[in-house]
C-alpha cells in the first residue's frame, strides 16, 4: 500500500470517530433503568469528560458508582458535583453516605450535617448523622440525633443500644435509662442491657437499684466478662468488701489478668491493713494496665509507710498524672517529701491539697447558690 493510501485511510478513519455521536445524558439515565450500571459509568464519564461543567452529569457519575460499591470512585464525582453547584439536591447526602460506606465517619459529618439542613425531617439523615457522631465518639452529640431517630423506629434495638450508650457515655443517665428499660422489654435475658442500666443507675447515683441489675446480669450470663467486676465495684462503693472481694475473685476466675479486679481487690487487702496480700496485687494490675491510678496510690502509700520514698514518689506521681485534680495523691507525696527532708517539695505538694479542697467547697458553694435561685417565690 502506497503512503498515499494510507494517509487517505488514515484520514477517513479520524474523521468517522470524530463524526460519531457522543452519548447524551438521556442515554446514560436510560442504561440506569435497565439497570446496565457498567455501561451507564462509561456514558457519564464520556459525558463528563465532553461537558467538564455539568454539574447534574457529575452527580449521576457518582451515583452510578456507588450503585456498584465504587465508593472511592464516586466521592470525588460528587465533589466536583458539588464544586459546580452547591445547591444541587440530594448530592450532600449520597457523599455523606458513600464517606460513611466507606467508614470514614468523621469526613462523612459535614456532608450530612449540611444533609440534615436541608432536610431536618429525614429519619435516614438524621440515623446517619447519629452514628457517625457515635463512631466518633461523640456522644453528645450522637445521643441527640439517634433520639429522634429511635423515636421514629422504636422496634430497632440496634439503634436503640447506640443511643443508650450514647446517653451513658454522655453522662445523661436518665435517657441512657430509659432506652435500657425499653431493650429491656424486648429482650428480658439481655446481659449486656442489664449491666449498661447498671452503670447508668449508678451514675443516678442509685447504687443499690444499680446492684440488682448487675445481679440480674449475673444470674443470666453467670461467665458475661465484666458483670462481676462491676458488681464488685459497687459493692465496693458501699464499703460492702466482703461482697466485693467474692465478686473481684469471681472475675478473676474468669480473666486472671483482669487490671481493674486486681487493683480493686488489692485496694480491700490494704484497707484491711493486710499490706502484703495488698502490692502483689496492685503491682499486677499496673503491669496489666498503666491507667490504674487506684492502685498506683496504694502502691504509693504501701512504700510510703515501708519508707521506700524513692519508689513512692514514682507511683505518686503516677496517680497525680493520671488525674491531678485529686487531693489524695498529692497529700501523700507531701508526707513522703516531708520523709525524705526535702520540705520545699513537701510545702508545694501540701499547697495544691489545700488549693483542691478549696475548690471543691467553692464549687459545692456556687452549685447551692444556682439551686437556691431556681426555687420557686
Amino acid at each position: 500500500m502506497s503512503w498515499k493510501l494510507s494517509l487517505v485511510l488514515f484520514t477517513l478513519l479520524q474523521t468517522a470517530a470524530g463524526s460519531a455521536q457522543a452519548p447524551r445524558p438521556s442515554d446514560a439515565a436510560a442504561l440506569e433503568q435497565e439497570g446496565k450500571l457498567a455501561q451507564a459509568t462509561i456514558a457519564w464519564r464520556s459525558i463528563v469528560a465532553a461537558n467538564p461543567r455539568d454539574a447534574e452529569a457529575f452527580a449521576s457519575l457518582g451515583f452510578v458508582l456507588s450503585e456498584q460499591g465504587q465508593y472511592e470512585q464516586a466521592v470525588p464525582a460528587y465533589r466536583k458535583a458539588l464544586a459546580l453547584n452547591p445547591r444541587l439536591r440530594g448530592v450532600q447526602l449520597n457523599l455523606g453516605l458513600a464517606e460513611f460506606k466507606q467508614g470514614h465517619f468523621a469526613v462523612a459529618i459535614s456532608p450530612l450535617s449540611a444533609a440534615f439542613r436541608a432536610d431536618p425531617n429525614s429519619r435516614q439523615v438524621q440515623t446517619l448523622l447519629g452514628m457517625s457522631y457515635y463512631a466518633t465518639q461523640q456522644f453528645a452529640e450522637a445521643a441527640r440525633y439517634l433520639s429522634e431517630a429511635a423515636r421514629a423506629d422504636p422496634g430497632n434495638v440496634e439503634l436503640r443500644q447506640a443511643l443508650a450508650q450514647s446517653c451513658l457515655s454522655a453522662r445523661q443517665y436518665t435517657c441512657a435509662l430509659d432506652q435500657f428499660h425499653q431493650i429491656l422489654q424486648r429482650e428480658p435475658d439481655s446481659a449486656a442491657a442489664h449491666i449498661l442500666s447498671g452503670e447508668a443507675l449508678d451514675g443516678l447515683d442509685r447504687t443499690p437499684e444499680a446492684i440488682a441489675e448487675f445481679e440480674a446480669a449475673a444470674k443470666v450470663s453467670p461467665q458475661e466478662p465484666e458483670v462481676h467486676f462491676g458488681l464488685g465495684y459497687l459493692h465496693w462503693k458501699l464499703l460492702q468488701f466482703d461482697s466485693a472481694k467474692e465478686e473481684f475473685e469471681k472475675e478473676l476466675a474468669i480473666d486472671p489478668n483482669h487490671a481493674q479486679a486486681l487493683a480493686y481487690l488489692g485496694d480491700i487487702e490494704l484497707k484491711r491493713g493486710n499490706r502484703e496480700q495488698a502490692l502483689p496485687l496492685l503491682q499486677r494490675a499496673v503491669q496489666s494496665r498503666t491507667d490504674m491510678r487506684i492502685a498506683y496510690l496504694d502502691i504509693g502509700t504501701i512504700f510510703a509507710e515501708q519508707k521506700r520514698y524513692p519508689e513512692a514518689i514514682a507511683a505518686l506521681q503516677r496517680a497525680v498524672e493520671l488525674d491531678p485534680n485529686q487531693p489524695d495523691a498529692h497529700y501523700w507525696l507531701g508526707r513522703v517529701y516531708q520523709g525524705a527532708n526535702d520540705e520545699a517539695a513537701a510545702k508545694r505538694e501540701f499547697a495544691k491539697v489545700r488549693a483542691l479542697h478549696q475548690k471543691a467547697e467553692d464549687d459545692v458553694a456556687s452549685q447551692m447558690s444556682r439551686l437556691s435561685k431556681t426555687k420557686p417565690q
